[in-house]
This record gives structure tokens, C-alpha cells and sequence, in this order.
């Protein structure tokens, strides 16, 4: 029998509490044990915790996902031999700092992998509003009675439909695919695609007022940035027609909400928010109630069993790392600048 060194990564997983249990199979936990060498029971929330010293310095890559604190001068200078940090969700803004990229630390995210479930629930509600489903929905509650339907939803169906994508992000372009094979247009803004590369994606471009104006559904998904503070305002609100709905997986913060509310209140205008701004609406807010408002609490992205897509994703990525190959999905820090 002859021994060879062992040279898998030594890797510390680190999250907020629970999150690990929430993310990892037992399978997903076998596999990380062939892949690097890592104590599966010990999980970092807290990166200051004396306890996690040993672990810290020796560690090659951190795992990390959401509530990972962020990698600061002074922690990173307690991990000396870390290169690589592997982020098994989306945003790495919360915790990947200035101090990461002038290290020189090699970072890589799951946000493909989230964009898929934000792009799913995107394309069902796009769908959903075409069809009108969601007041048709409502208005057979109030009647339980036969009632002429064909009339009243004369202004419904998805065929030939104009669908406004504000943002080519990761999940904006996901969204545009899986509305290939509908009849619908599709209309994109977003002002850093070109004219070629709309072609590519099958849209036509459009700036955001044309686009407001124009499409029966308006879906928002650009990043959360200084630039796109309440980027649909109350321009953008008037320039819609009529029974436009207006659906947000984003950030609350994209949309105008006090410019918007009077549109909802009145029923000029639909909406779908998984996001609001505040996060939480207050108690007394009417989107609660509103019959053309579909207001659901955040879980366009990763839920349930959907976190197992990243816990994949990230294992793969560190499967690479440890071959010493190259991250298939690399972030670096010049995008962070555009993107979420």
C-alpha cells in the first residue's frame, strides 16, 4: 500500500444560522466530503468567534451563502491561505468587500442558478396577467353567479401580447427565453444591449417611456443601483395604458411605490410585487387587499427545495477549484458596478 498527501481544499462553510441544513442534502454533504476537506458540522455566522481561528487560517475557500458577514481587511487577514471564496446564492455585495478583490481572491456566485426559480415565477405571472385571471379570479368570488365572462374579459388572452423587459440581467434574458415560444413581442431596455445583441435575443429595444407606453405587461429586473432608484416613476405610471400590469421580482426600491399606489388604488393600473419598500408593507397598506394587486412575500428566488439547484451549483464550482481549474461563473469586481 503506498499513501498520497491529501490534497483536496481545506474549505469553511459560511451562512447565517440554519441556512446550511436549509441549502445542503445528506447526499450534497457526502459529496462535499470527497470534494474538500471540511468539519460538515462546523458552520461560521460569526467570523470574529475565536473558535473558528484554527479553521479560518487553514482554510483554502469559503463556501459561503446568505447571511455569510462580510470578508473583511481584518478577517482576511486571519485566513492567509485563502483564494477563493464560493457563494451559493446570489449577490456576493453583502459580503465579498474591497478588501476581497485587492487580495486577489477568486469569487464566484450561484446567481445563474437563483435567476432560474426568479425567472419561472416571472413567466407565470406574465401569462396569468395576459389571461386576466388573477381579477377574473377575484370578481368570481364576489358573484358566485353565472355571469357573461367572454365580455367582461374581452381585453384578455396572450396572443400577440407586447411584454416590456426593463433590464437584460441574468434573469431578464432568462425571462426572454422562456417567452420564445409564446406569440407574444417582446420589448427590452436596458442601455448597455446593442442592436446585434437584441437580434440575438429575439427583442426589440425600446427606451423605457416607448416601452411603458407600448407593452401590456411591464416586468422589471434590473439591478439595484444609485441609477435605478424609482427608475419607473410617475412618468413612466401615466405612460401606461389602461390595465397594464406592472410586475417586480427585483428591489422594491426600482418602483416609485407613492406614485404607483394612486394608479392600483384606482384600478387603472395591475401589479404583481414580490418586492416592496419597504420590504415589509406596513400593516395598513392597501396592497394587502387591492383585487389587481398580487403581492407576495419575496419568494420569486431560491425556495424550498430550489436552494438544493445552488447547493449544486456551488459544489461544482469548488469540484473545479479543487482541479485547479477555472470557475465556470466568475464575478468580478468591474460588474458589480451594473449588476445586483
Amino acid at each position: 500500500m503506498h499513501h498520497t498527501t491529501d490534497n483536496r481544499p481545506s474549505v469553511l462553510l459560511v451562512m447565517g444560522p440554519d441556512i446550511a441544513d436549509r441549502l445542503f442534502t445528506d447526499a450534497h454533504r457526502a459529496r462535499l466530503a470527497t470534494l474538500a476537506r471540511t468539519d460538515p458540522g462546523l458552520v461560521a455566522h460569526d467570523l470574529d468567534s475565536p473558535a473558528l481561528a484554527p479553521a479560518l487560517a487553514t482554510a483554502d475557500a469559503l463556501l459561503t451563502c446568505w447571511g455569510a458577514p462580510p470578508l473583511t481587511a481584518e478577517v482576511l487577514d486571519r485566513a492567509p491561505r485563502l483564494r477563493a471564496v464560493i457563494h451559493a446564492a446570489g449577490s456576493v455585495k453583502h459580503h465579498i468587500t474591497d478588501a476581497c478583490w485587492r487580495r486577489g481572491l477568486t469569487v464566484t456566485s450561484a446567481a445563474a442558478a437563483n435567476a432560474l426559480p426568479v425567472a419561472e415565477y416571472t413567466l407565470a405571472t406574465i401569462l396569468l396577467a395576459g389571461k386576466r385571471v388573477l381579477p377574473a379570479a377575484h370578481r368570481y368570488r364576489e358573484l358566485r353567479a353565472g355571469h357573461d365572462w367572454r365580455r367582461e374579459l374581452d381585453d384578455a388572452g396572450n396572443y400577440g401580447r407586447t411584454v416590456g423587459i426593463v433590464g437584460a440581467s441574468r434573469i431578464g434574458r432568462r425571462v426572454i427565453e422562456l417567452l420564445r415560444p409564446f406569440d407574444l413581442t417582446v420589448l427590452l431596455h436596458d442601455p448597455y444591449v446593442t442592436a446585434a445583441e437584441a437580434k440575438t435575443l429575439g427583442v426589440r429595444l425600446a427606451s423605457l417611456d416607448t416601452l411603458c407606453a407600448r407593452s401590456s405587461v411591464v416586468s422589471v429586473h434590473a439591478p439595484q443601483l444609485p441609477a435605478t432608484y424609482r427608475m419607473i416613476g410617475p412618468r413612466q405610471l401615466d405612460l401606461m395604458r389602461p390595465g397594464t400590469t406592472l410586475i417586480n421580482t427585483s428591489r422594491g426600491s426600482l418602483l416609485d411605490e407613492p406614485a404607483l399606489l394612486p394608479h392600483l388604488t384606482s384600478g387603472r393600473l395591475h401589479a404583481v410585487l414580490d418586492v416592496t419598500d419597504p420590504e415589509l408593507p406596513p400593516a395598513d397598506s392597501p396592497l394587502y387587499d387591492l383585487p389587481n394587486v398580487l403581492l407576495t412575500p419575496h419568494v420569486a428566488g431560491s425556495l424550498g427545495n430550489e436552494l438544493h439547484r445552488m447547493a449544486d451549483w456551488a459544489l461544482d464550482e469548488l469540484e473545479r477549484f479543487g482541479r485547479g481549474e477555472r470557475f465556470a461563473d466568475p464575478v468580478r469586481a468591474s460588474d458589480l458596478a451594473r449588476s445586483a
